[in-house]
């Protein structure tokens, strides 16, 4: 409550003052993303994708692209396209995810395997796939389809590398690094260059606007992997410990494993390893981590890749879009700091 007795109003989110900025785009990718994933054959794909689509995802990676095209000075309405694409690919590879993962529960609701099964919902993010890929094709720039494409590639080799490095305590932040930039960064990073690229931008805004991409991407899961130890199920959109229990080996593991003693190393081989957790092993972990100051460790992490997205930010025009995106990364790690 303000001082004069008003109720003080909740501040409104970065993505929220891009989602009014963006409105009329939005709703025209919207409009996409709904005639392109109809199917006059199969009414499954409609069924699922809807379910996924219209769950209550903020379309956050979309919006980076219109708004990168926007702050570059574009006026025309490919870029539309081109967001539509990123969330085409950013909803499959949540439909393959859940289906590798085993997961059960997606923004607050059953995911798509548990509904339907896992064959539905590996095809239908097939499907999705191809849907973006020809909408990536439309605009007809060689470039763009090039960015977006190799991110498709990065992303599926994160995927498997994810695979091979789970479970497996000699697993380096390198490794992890590159987990995560197939994961999560390496969509972020093709939606702002490719926005640039349509728009025709000089190359020191199209490196600028990559480099924050791929830096807001990385700030963004590596805070997602500190809120899975420390966060809300609420705040993450799925149940704390959720990563401990699936034995993946995130940035705050990685750190306590590098300085574990030898009793330490043998916990973190039964759990993670050998995967005979028991009632309590996810309070232990915690204990081990505040030990070594390994959340901390990750958590400057999660807060120097922020700096990093601001300041590439630096190299674009002055526009409202811009300083937008310089409160959303240090917005992404507000969560942790």
């Amino acid at each position: 409550m303000d001082m004069d007795g008003s109720v003080e109003q909740p501040k409104e989110s970065p993505q929220d003052r891009l989602a009014v900025a963006l409105a009329e785009d939005m709703a025209a990718v919207n409009g996409l993303i709904r005639a392109r994933m109809s199917s006059e054959h199969a009414p499954r794909i409609p069924e699922v994708t809807a379910h996924l689509i219209e769950a209550g995802g903020k379309r956050l990676r979309p919006m980076l692209t219109l708004a990168a095209a926007r702050i570059c000075g574009y006026r025309g309405s490919d870029h539309q396209k081109l967001a539509a694409t990123v969330e085409f690919i950013h909803t499959a590879t949540l439909l393959h995810d859940d289906v590798v993962d085993e997961s059960h529960r997606r923004r607050g609701r059953p995911t798509a395997n548990l509904l339907w099964d896992n064959k539905s919902s590996v095809l239908v993010g097939d499907y999705l796939f191809a849907r973006a890929f020809q909408l990536m094709v439309e605009p007809g720039n060689l470039r763009v389809l090039d960015i977006l494409a190799n991110a498709s590639a990065v992303i599926a080799e994160g995927e498997v590398l994810q695979l091979t490095a789970a479970q497996d305590l000699a697993t380096t932040e390198d490794i992890y690094l590159k987990v995560i930039r197939g994961k999560t960064a390496a969509l972020f990073s093709a939606a702002t260059e490719s926005g640039a690229v349509i728009a025709g931008a000089p190359e020191a805004q199209v490196r600028a606007l990559y480099t924050y991409g791929d830096a807001l991407g990385i700030a963004f899961q590596v805070a997602d992997d500190l809120l899975d130890y420390g966060g809300s199920s609420t705040t993450i959109g799925k149940n704390t410990g959720d990563d401990f229990r699936e034995r993946k080996l995130t940035l705050p593991v990685i750190k306590a494993v590098a300085q574990a003693d030898a009793e330490e190393r043998a916990f973190w081989v039964r759990v993670i390893e050998k995967g005979q957790q028991a009632e309590g092993d996810l309070e232990q972990a915690r204990t081990i981590m505040a030990r070594h100051g390994a959340m901390e460790a990750a958590r400057a992490s999660a807060l120097g890749w922020a700096r990093t997205a601001e300041a590439a930010l630096a190299a674009l025009p002055d526009d409202p879009l811009r300083e937008v995106l310089a409160d959303l990364a240090q917005y992404v790690v507000a969560r942790i700091a």
